[in-house]
This record gives structure tokens, sequence and C-alpha cells, in this order.
């Protein structure tokens, strides 16, 4: 079993079990068991899980919702306290509670690699996003900064006074 706090301090422990994989298929259905073949890891629920933070959100709750009603936390306020490194840390904790979750050794072992793989496909990703931003981001404030230069010059001159014009 895994746990994570959310940011109201709350711990939440995720055990997942035949009961919990059955209630996400009946409430989200969500097959926690597909993960995404070898040949498509894009078209899996790992990926899905990534990429959309809301869908965690609630694939969480539902997972830790017994525990919720018994402490009176409704879905609203359990998705309030999460956010930022929340999501990440509880992320990790789920994924690694799935892995452990499936049945077969060899399973299990192929489910771990495919999460690790995923995270490092995840880091080299954003590795790749910093880079080109530490290379973009510069060019484009002297852009941003030449354009307002420019416009700034033409707002400082003043128009001829009316004294200096000719009368038609």
């Amino acid at each position: 079993m895994r746990v994570f706090k959310d940011t109201a301090g709350r711990e939440w422990s995720l055990a997942l079990n035949v009961y919990a994989v059955k209630k996400v298929r009946d409430l989200l259905s969500l097959d926690l068991l597909d993960l995404g073949g070898s040949d498509k890891p894009g078209d899996g629920l790992l990926f899905r899980l990534i990429a959309d933070p809301v869908l965690l959100v609630d694939l969480l709750y539902v997972v830790c919702k017994d525990q919720a009603d018994k402490e009176g936390v409704t879905d609203e306020q359990f998705g309030q306290a999460m956010s930022g490194d929340v999501i990440d840390a509880a992320s990790k904790a789920f994924l690694e509670e799935l892995a452990d979750f499936t049945p077969s050794p060899r399973d299990r072992a192929r489910a771990k690699k495919v999460i690790e793989a995923t995270w490092a496909l995840i880091d080299r990703a954003q590795d790749l996003l910093d880079a080109k931003a530490d290379k973009a981001l510069p060019a484009a404030a002297e852009a941003l900064l030449a354009e307002m230069s420019a416009i700034g010059s033409l707002s400082t001159s003043s128009p001829d006074s009316s004294a200096s014009i000719p009368p038609p």
C-alpha cells in the first residue's frame, strides 16, 4: 500500500485490489490493467493518466473513496487539495501500487519496466523542451523588447503644436 498527502495535509492510502480495480471500471470506465502495449504505448491508460491530471485525480478519488467517505471529504474537496507536487507524488505512488497489484510476476516486472520507461521518456521530453525554451526565450525576449522600444519611440514624438501649423 502506498500513501500520499494532499495540499491540506491529509494522508491518503492507495490500496489496489480487485475491488478497487472493479470500482474504477464501473465508475470511470477505465481499465487499470491496460498500461499500453509496446507497439503503441501512447494508447494505454498510463499515458492518459500522465497527460491528464484531472483524469488522474478522478481515478485517485475513486480508489480512495471509502477513506474519503469516512473522513467526510467530498469529490470537490479532494480535487481542491490536489495540485502541483502533490499530483506528481500521488501519480508516482499510484503507478507503483498499480505495478505491485499486477498478479503475475512476469506481468508485474513488465508493468514496472513500462512505468520506468514512461518516466524516462517524460524526463527526456522535458529536457528537450527545456533546451528549446533556453534557446527560444532569449531571442523572443529580445524581439519583444525591440518591438516595445519601437512603439515607445513612436509614442514619445509629440505632434506639431497648433501655433506652428499654418492656417488654412
